[in-house]
C-alpha cells in the first residue's frame, strides 16, 4: 500500500465504496488493486447469491454492508453513502467490482478534487480502441444527450461508475431511485444544486463477449431511464434552468450582462439577434405557465442563447402585463375590423367570449410583430456596438 496517498484519502476524509451483485469472479481482484491505494473501502453486498459472501468473510481491513435481498445498484450505493457518512467520511469514490475499472486511477479522483472541493467527478471512458459494447454505446450517447437537455451542461461520458462524490453536501438530499437510473437522478440534481460536474480521464477494460457480467436489463431499466428523462426534462424547463441562468446572473448588473453575453459573447449577430426576437416572441404569446417551458425547448433546439433569450422573454414580467395585454387587445381590435382603443370591460358572457378571441388573435400577431422587430433593432445595434 502506498502510504503517502493513504494520507491523502485520509486528509480529505474519502473512502471508496464497491457496490456488488455477483461478481465473485472479479470482486477479490477489485477490492485488492483498490487496497493499494486505501483501506479506506466499504464494499456494499446487494444481495449477491454466489459466493460473495464467503469472499468478504475472508477479507480484513473493510468494511462490508449487506442484506440478503436485491435491490439495485442505486440503492446499494445509497446505502454506502449513509454508511460512510456515519464513519465520518466527506467524499466517496464509487467503483463496479465487474473489473471495468483501474484502481491507479484513483489518484486522477483526489488530485481534482483537491483543486476544486466539492465538486462531482465523473471518471471519462477512453473508448477509442475498446472492444464497447453496442448498448452501452448508445446508452452512454443517450444519456449525455438528456443530461446536456436538463442541465445545460456538456459533457462525455455521464454513464461510468467510476466516481467521486461530495457526498457531506448531498447529505440532507431525498433520492427517489433505486436501481441503474439513480446514477442519472443524483447528477442531474446536483448540477441543478449549482454542484460542479467535471469529467476526468478514466481508463476501462471490456473482458471478451463470453466473460462479460452485466445486470443491465436492456428493456426494463432502459424503459425506467427514459420515464426518469421525461420527468427531468419537464422539470428541467418549468423550474430548474431558468433557476440556473437565474442564480447564475444573480447580482450582476445589465451592464454585466450585455457585455457577457451580447457583446463578448461567442454568438454571431444573427444568433443573439435571434435570441432576443425569439425572447420577446415568447414573451408575448399567449400560452401563459407554458411560456419557458415551450420557450426553453425551443430555444435549446435552434441552438440559441438560453440567457439572453430568457431576459428577452421577461417582457412579460408583472410590471409589463397590464400593457402587454393591453396592447393585445387593441392588436386583435383592429385586426377583427372593430379598430378601437378602447377595451370593453363588461362581465358578460358574450363580451368575455368576444375578449378572449381578440385578445387571442391581438396576442399572437403582437408577439410576431414584437419578436421581429427586436429582432431587427438588435442584429443593427449589434453591428454598430460589437464593430466598434
Amino acid at each position: 500500500m502506498n502510504a503517502d496517498f493513504t494520507s491523502e484519502f485520509d486528509q480529505i476524509k474519502c473512502c471508496v465504496i464497491i457496490p456488488t451483485y455477483n461478481n465473485d469472479k472479479t470482486l477479490l481482484d477489485v477490492i485488492d488493486d483498490v487496497k493499494r491505494y486505501t483501506s479506506n473501502i466499504i464494499v456494499v453486498n446487494d444481495g449477491s447469491t454466489d459466493s460473495t459472501v464467503n469472499i468478504l468473510s475472508g477479507i480484513e481491513d473493510i468494511t462490508v454492508v449487506g442484506y440478503e435481498k436485491n435491490k439495485g445498484k442505486g440503492y446499494a450505493i445509497r446505502k454506502g453513502f449513509k454508511h460512510a457518512l456515519y464513519m465520518g467520511y466527506h467524499y466517496a469514490i464509487t467503483i463496479d467490482s465487474d473489473g471495468q475499472h483501474y484502481a491507479n486511477d484513483l489518484p486522477v479522483f483526489i488530485d481534482e478534487i483537491k483543486n476544486n472541493p466539492n465538486s462531482l467527478l465523473i471518471g471519462s471512458r477512453f473508448m477509442e480502441g475498446q472492444d464497447q459494447p453496442g448498448i452501452s454505446s448508445f446508452a452512454n450517447k443517450f444519456s449525455n444527450f438528456w443530461f446536456g437537455v436538463e442541465t445545460g451542461i456538456k459533457l462525455a461520458d455521464t454513464q461510468s461508475g467510476y466516481r467521486l462524490y461530495p457526498i457531506k453536501i448531498l447529505e440532507s438530499k431525498k433520492w427517489f431511485c433505486s436501481k441503474y437510473e439513480f446514477e442519472i437522478e443524483i447528477v442531474v440534481r446536483a448540477a441543478w444544486q449549482g454542484m460542479p460536474v467535471v469529467n476526468v480521464p478514466v481508463h476501462v477494460f471490456y473482458p471478451d463477449r463470453d466473460e462479460r457480467v452485466s445486470h443491465f436489463r436492456p428493456f426494463n431499466d432502459f424503459f425506467r431511464i427514459s420515464v426518469l428523462n421525461t420527468i427531468l426534462v419537464f422539470l428541467a424547463f418549468v423550474f430548474y434552468r431558468p433557476y440556473m441562468i437565474i442564480r447564475k446572473n444573480k447580482g450582476k448588473s445589465i451592464k454585466e450582462i450585455f457585455t457577457t453575453h451580447i457583446l463578448n459573447g461567442g454568438e454571431s449577430n444573427t444568433k443573439i439577434a435571434a435570441a432576443i426576437g425569439f425572447g420577446v416572441f415568447m414573451g408575448i404569446f399567449p400560452i401563459w405557465g407554458y411560456q419557458l417551458l415551450v420557450g426553453f425547448s425551443l430555444a435549446h433546439f435552434f441552438k440559441l442563447n438560453k440567457a439572453i433569450f430568457f431576459v428577452a422573454a421577461n417582457i412579460s414580467l408583472p410590471p409589463m402585463i397590464p400593457f402587454v395585454l393591453y396592447l393585445s387587445y387593441v392588436t386583435g381590435s383592429f385586426l377583427l375590423g372593430e379598430g378601437s382603443f378602447v377595451v370593453d370591460t363588461e362581465l358578460s358572457i358574450t363580451s368575455i367570449t368576444t375578449n378572449v378571441k381578440q385578445y387571442l388573435i391581438g396576442a399572437v400577431a403582437l408577439s410576431l410583430f414584437a419578436g421581429f422587430l427586436f429582432y431587427l433593432l438588435s442584429y443593427f445595434l449589434l453591428i454598430l456596438f460589437r464593430k466598434r
